[in-house]
């Protein structure tokens, strides 16, 4: 059995986003020390922090400084150099293993399809024009190619719908590695939260309901409005996902759905998005949770309080929300506290419970939202 490490050790977040901040509020709440690596001055998760380190993700000196000061580590993004984070003799209880999966789109599917053995959509490597009229063949269009590694909120994509989108990307031939997704006929857009604690437990959150705009997750509503018919199989695809990965910490997986059919999108290696809303709405946080995994304690099941909607801020949307933040006692605010507001970038969210809240935000979020 592992053995616990527990309060006030120090765990070590790479990466000062807003993930690493509520992961590191939480920790903070339980009596551990946390230390951030983070190349932005006072980032989110370093205001929150004991200490930050300012120095890039890959800068091998920084990261050695980081694990000689923890006692265990973590991180809050995928592209993490590996090659780097391997070297360090610190505890690291999500392996360098899940970062290799989940940082190439490619790994990933073939994981899932594979190893993990659930639907995704059908895909092909794509090295070439050549292999792109190939896989055109193979896969059935609309489909998508994306960069197998990077891009984000919808860059490193290209749409493909019909002949003229085909012939449009051969003359403008993106460099790299690519893979051609299938377009699947999704009514819906899901992700669950899973954890697995160190004796092999597996804990999910409530599915929650996502809507992107612009390829940026505006809302999530918990619990999603499907059947427990379906919520058992998507419940069973995560724990297939958790084992095959021999999972620690916490994974969001986002999956398509339409009626009883499911496909498994993307997998992402830490808290996400989409499970903002059990910071008040679940008897357990996802980011507790992510703590209690990698430190080696155990996890209870999670209980949902009542319906919740969380609604990202985006942009000036944040200061639209500063200011109206007097007349609303239901919101539950959250401020990242980043330096710059710019277009589309996450500032904030918001997150409401019970059925008349929730209606009010998805208006206020109507009104005032980018569109």
């Amino acid at each position: 059995m592992t053995s616990s490490i527990l309060p006030p050790a120090t765990i070590g977040i790479i990466g000062g986003g807003q993930l690493g901040q509520m992961m590191a509020l939480s920790a903070k709440a339980m009596g551990y020390k946390v230390g951030v690596l983070d190349p932005t001055p006072a980032a989110p998760a370093g205001q929150v922090a004991d200490f930050q380190i300012v120095a890039a993700y890959n800068d091998i000196v920084a990261l050695t400084q980081l694990s000689e000061r923890s006692d265990v580590l973590t991180y809050e993004f995928e592209n993490v150099d590996v090659a780097a984070l391997s070297q360090q003799k610190v505890a690291l209880p999500q392996g360098t293993k899940l970062l290799e999966i989940t940082s190439n789109r490619l790994t990933e599917k073939s994981f899932i399809r594979d190893i993990a053995k659930v639907p995704v959509a059908n895909f092909v490597a794509v090295d070439s024009p050549a292999m792109f009229k190939e896989a055109i063949k193979q896969v059935t269009l609309p489909a998508i190619l994306k960069t197998v590694s990077g891009g984000y909120d919808g860059h490193g994509q290209w749409s493909i719908n019909n002949d003229h989108d085909v012939a449009d990307l051969l003359n403008n031939w993106p460099s790299g590695q690519l893979i051609l997704e299938q377009c699947v006929p999704f009514k819906k857009e899901l992700s669950i939260m899973v954890a697995r604690d160190a004796k092999g437990q597996v804990t999910h959150w409530p599915i929650s309901e996502n809507v992107h705009v612009n390829h940026i997750l505006k809302t999530s509503d918990a619990p999603a409005a499907i059947s427990s018919e379906d919520t058992e199989n998507i419940e069973r695809i995560a724990t297939r996902i958790a084992e095959a990965l021999t999972l620690r910490g916490v994974l969001g997986i986002e999956l398509f759905v339409n009626g009883s059919q499911v496909w498994v999108n993307e997998l992402a290696p830490r808290p996400h998005n989409s499970g903002h809303y059990t910071i008040e709405a679940t008897s357990i946080s996802q980011f507790e949770g992510h703590i209690r995994s990698i430190t080696g304690l155990p996890l209870s099941d999670v209980t949902l309080y009542e319906p919740s909607l969380m609604l990202n801020l985006l942009g000036d949307e944040l200061t639209q929300a500063r200011e109206d933040l007097v007349n609303h006692p239901e919101w539950h605010f959250h401020d990242y506290g980043k330096a710059t507001i710019k277009a589309n970038r996450k500032m904030g969210h918001i997150t409401v419970l019970g059925k008349e809240n929730i209606s009010a935000l998805r208006k206020w979020g109507e009104t005032h939202g980018q569109h």
